[in-house]
């Protein structure tokens, strides 16, 4: 590649050289020496500026990529990436798409994929590089509804490829039966084998009424499901809550987001005004969200002291307490399972840390670390991995996860059959034991 550069490089030069060498042989030596320093003056003028507009195209660049984020940057000039060599090696590799790329592509399009190059070279499957119109996506995800099929998507490391950690009532994935673990491997005949939950959402979602086709494998099946899905307009209730017997209060959270929070506490004000003598708190297959959201959670919950810390890379540590003065005194459970990840785990581990409440279900996830959404100015962004977080006591979980008081793995087979949820009838059973 370095030697296909070069000839790109000075292509045009050498062959001008030839051209000149031919006349400079047939003018004699007056025009040879006149047209030599004519030569040195023009060359040192286009080095000149060649540098100079390099420079001045580096450091907008630059300061337009990080104007808005915080901090300030610990690596020197010397050992910056983005400099003249960088610059000049980008517009070789721009002509030489422009020159030989068969396929169609847009400007935009190469610049997008330059940053996501930079933020995908971290190895962190968590990092990514969010566009305008990636960005404004984002913001239709919080608000709570998107063209998609209803169905909670997150990544199996050991088989490295994405599963079904859950699917929302009345929607084109619950209808189609839908099922967790069924693992993605083909979408609209996209092999996705590898890829992230992030790609994958990307491909699944579109406008509504348009179709979606998955190919999936299920360990009870010996072939493929192929799955036809009719795209539809998904409202997301990251709550929901109802009155059990033995009156028993039920708390399902599917998601931390920005209305989380104020939806748990009318569900639990509500099922405690309807006399609730044991709670159960069910996070299983929630695959986390805002850290924000998840510790108001906890201080509705939680006794006096910390709910969890977090600590960055240079042993800064920031930490979010509770004051106690809503502690829950009601038996409590909360039902776990392994796509129980990062928000969740924080729940549960401040539930079993405090010892106010049982955990059951499967062990989750071991997610413990925190990204960090940086917006620019031009309305992209860059997400990255900031810190860590810690338990109350001290535990990272990152890899780990929690494991839970009661083991109990679930029956997929009884509950897609018979609609019996083997985990959740444990909690009942347990909660009947302590009220």
């Amino acid at each position: 590649m370095e030697n296909m550069e070069n000839n790109y490089d000075s292509e045009t030069p050498i062959t001008e050289n030839r051209k000149a060498g031919k006349n400079l042989r047939r003018s004699g030596k007056h025009t040879f020496v006149t047209g030599f320093l004519v030569g040195v003056i023009l060359t040192f003028v286009i080095i000149f500026s060649t540098m100079l507009g390099l420079k001045y195209y580096r450091n907008y660049r630059i300061s337009k990529a990080i104007d808005s984020a915080a901090g300030s940057s610990t690596v020197s000039e010397d050992e910056e990436i983005v400099n003249e060599k960088l610059i000049k090696k980008l517009g070789v590799l721009e002509t030489i798409i422009d020159r030989h790329f068969f396929g169609e592509y847009t400007r935009d399009e190469l610049e997008d994929g330059i940053y996501k190059g930079l933020v995908g070279a971290l190895n962190d499957k968590y990092a990514d590089y969010y566009s305008v119109e990636e960005m404004q996506e984002q913001s239709e995800d919080t608000a709570g509804k998107y063209g998609g099929i209803g169905a909670y998507i997150s990544f199996d490391e050991e088989k490295n490829c994405c599963v079904i950690a859950g699917t929302i009532p009345n929607t084109p994935a619950e209808e189609a039966d839908l099922r967790d673990g069924d693992l993605i491997v083909m979408v609209d005949e996209v092999d996705t084998i590898g890829m992230s939950s992030t790609e994958i959402v990307k491909l699944i979602k579109g406008e509504e009424g348009t179709s979606v086709h998955l190919t999936l494998i299920r360990d009870e099946e010996d072939d493929y499901i192929e799955v036809d899905l009719v795209r539809a307009i998904v409202d997301s209730p990251s709550v929901s809550y109802e009155m059990m017997e033995n009156e028993i209060g039920y708390i399902g959270i599917s998601e931390f987001n920005g209305t989380t929070a104020d939806h748990f506490t009318e569900a639990l004000a509500s099922l405690k005004a309807e006399n609730a003598k044991g709670i159960i708190i069910d996070v299983r297959s929630n695959l986390g969200g805002n850290l924000d959201a998840v510790c108001a959670i906890c201080r509705e919950i939680l006794p006096k002291g910390l709910i969890v810390y977090t600590q960055d890379k240079y042993g800064n540590r920031q930490e979010y307490e509770c004051d106690g003065s809503n502690e829950l005194t009601l038996p409590l459970v909360v039902l776990t399972n392994g796509y129980s990840a990062s928000a969740s785990e924080i729940l549960t581990g401040a539930v079993k840390d405090y010892g106010i409440g049982t955990v059951i279900g499967t062990k989750t996830y071991g997610k413990g670390i925190v990204q960090t959404i940086i917006p620019l100015t031009d309305g992209s962004a860059i997400k990255l991995t900031t810190s860590k977080y810690f338990t109350p006591k001290g535990t990272c979980i990152h890899g780990v996860g929690i494991e839970p008081d009661i083991e109990v793995e679930f029956d997929s087979e009884r509950y897609y059959d018979d609609g019996y949820d083997n985990q959740l009838e444990t909690a009942l059973e347990e909660l009947k034991k302590q009220m």
